[in-house]
């Protein structure tokens, strides 16, 4: 009788313990990833953004690795170079006279971009077969950054329309989250060496 109490109690305990421990277990784990994000924004240049921007991925158990982090970052800035690109496709469409050559180029560049953006997704997920990932990551982050730049510039200077703000806002947003993931690829390549 003793061993059959001894055996219950034990089978109590451990049904008491075992979701304390589970989720002790992960919450630590989100504790973790949490610190990693929020150090790895702090080397970004739009550090609040990188943080509330990521903040519902960590607790998601979305970020499981640097790569991954990474690809998200990398996803969350091809849709929104993706979304800019269908509303310029719509002013092109509408037709506004005054902001057509501008349209035109920040397609083109937004163009390039998205291209960018995904050879650089293929190249962390593995599927490019290119041995030197780190030469190309950076090569590619430098291009990246550069015409995400240009995007901006192309504003700069200029009193804005209601159309042209709307527009801004939207370059201002491929901006801001590829500069985040460029960050976090030139942190990568350089623990990678």
């Amino acid at each position: 009788m003793a061993a059959t109490n001894s055996k219950l109690i034990i089978l109590v305990l451990l049904i008491c313990l075992l979701p304390h421990i589970v989720f002790s277990s992960a919450s630590a784990k989100d504790d973790d990833t949490k610190a990693y994000v929020d150090s790895l924004c702090q080397t970004t240049k739009y550090q609040d953004r990188c943080v509330r921007w990521l903040s519902p991925y960590v607790s998601s158990r979305a970020i499981q690795s640097p790569e991954d982090l990474i690809v998200l970052a990398l996803k969350a800035s091809l849709t929104q170079a993706l979304h800019t690109l269908e509303l310029l496709k719509k002013v092109l469409i509408m037709g506004v006279g005054d902001l057509s050559s501008l349209v035109v180029q920040l397609r083109s560049i937004l163009g390039n971009l998205t291209g960018i953006i995904s050879k650089l997704i293929d190249l962390l997920s593995g599927r490019d077969g290119v041995g030197a990932k780190n030469i190309n990551l950076q090569r590619l982050t430098s291009t990246a950054l550069t015409d995400a730049e240009t995007l901006v510039s192309k504003f700069q200077g200029r009193k804005l329309s209601k159309l042209e703000a709307m527009i801004y806002g939207k370059v201002k947003n491929v901006e801001e989250t590829t500069s985040i993931a460029l960050a976090f690829i030139q942190h990568y390549a350089a623990t990678r060496h």
